[in-house]
């Protein structure tokens, strides 16, 4: 009678557990990006940027197609667009959403915000970012992380002089956000309208100047070239926060840590955007002076009077709308506790 190999069958019983286990794979995703952006900067530096990182982070798991402005839907509308399913993840600017909302301004940034660098800190270490999601996520059912950040805008492109409140009266300006408003009350004659008609608005001489990004996200839009003008700072827009938006149903099926890496990705962005676009504004500036532009900046009379004009809109806005109260209100602390700031933190002046 032959042995029994009890060591063996033992093998083979483990062996036969792993054969008859159901494999399981690690879930691919592939998403479509609806974006607000025709192209450059913002295209590149915030919505493939974030694609790539999280490519990278997840080990390719996470793939995502950004598509640029109005080729999913309407490149003001990304919010929408992402919340119908159209597209599954979005990139844009809260900001335009203001016409349901102009709460979403004291996010995306306005006349009255504080600095980038000001900004980068409510957003990551003062609560910022916890009630960003906690708003798109009552008022519009979304996701949304900050997603880039840009310092203060050129407040124009203009095909003439703008030094003082008197050369802004009757301008035909392209604008959007908050600002649409203030500056209509400051005279002049304002209009908004998407990234890819504004070159060609202000070559015609449809509009007489225009603002969209810093110093450098303008330089391959070629608005220099066009108009002599470049007025500085853009107290307008001191700071820009861009935004990435999921669709809630695509966010939920998503497990903590696939989760937890689009937020890292996110934030990479946002602090890379930062470095990158403040170090092109400068070689911008040494650019445009090269190229022959009139650099004209603001006295402190029209600093003053868009300052004064934003604490008007904000009062007013803030009595009839409890998000904006309570967004406009954790800013104002956080503006209280930083006001000192200059005294340890400027050692040049």
């Amino acid at each position: 009678m032959k042995k029994i190999n009890f060591q063996l069958i033992k093998v083979l019983i483990v062996l036969s557990c792993f054969i008859f286990l159901p494999f399981t794979y690690a879930k691919e995703y592939k998403w479509k990006m609806a974006t607000s952006w025709s192209g450059g900067v913002n295209f590149e530096v915030g919505a493939k940027a974030f694609a790539e990182k999280i490519n990278y982070l997840s080990d390719g798991k996470i793939k995502i197609q950004a598509f640029p402005g109005g080729t999913l839907g309407k490149a003001f509308k990304v919010s929408g667009t992402v919340k119908n399913g159209v597209a599954q993840i979005g990139h844009s600017w809260m900001g335009y959403d203001w016409g349901k909302d102009k709460t979403t301004v004291l996010f995306g940034g306005w006349a009255g915000s504080m600095d980038s660098e000001k900004m980068l800190h409510w957003l990551y270490e003062a609560g910022g970012t916890e009630l960003w999601k906690q708003y798109r996520l009552e008022k519009y059912g979304l996701i949304s992380i900050p997603c880039g950040i840009i310092p203060s805008e050129v407040f124009l492109h203009s095909r003439k002089p703008v030094r003082n409140l008197e050369d802004l009266k009757g301008l035909k300006l392209r604008t959007s956000g908050a600002w649409l408003e203030m500056v209509k009350n400051l005279g002049a004659a304002a209009v908004t309208m998407p990234g890819g008609e504004v070159y060609t608005s202000l070559e015609r001489g449809t509009i007489d100047a225009t603002e969209w990004g810093t110093l450098s996200i303008n330089v391959p839009m070629g608005l220099h070239k066009i108009a002599k003008y470049i007025i500085i700072p853009g107290v307008h827009q001191p700071n820009g926060v861009w935004e990435l938006l999921i669709n809630k149903k695509v966010w939920d099926k998503l497990d903590q840590r696939d989760q937890a890496l689009i937020e890292s990705a996110a934030k990479l962005v946002t602090l890379e955007s930062w470095t990158s676009i403040g170090h092109n504004d400068a070689m911008a500036l040494k650019q445009y002076k090269e190229e022959g532009n009139e650099i004209i900046v603001l006295d402190t009379k029209f600093k003053k009077a868009v300052v004064e004009e934003s604490k008007k809109w904000a009062a007013k806005n803030a009595k009839k709308n409890k998000w904006f109260k309570k967004v406009y209100d954790h800013q104002a602390e956080f503006n209280k506790l930083w006001a000192d700031s200059k005294s340890y933190r400027n050692v040049t002046d």
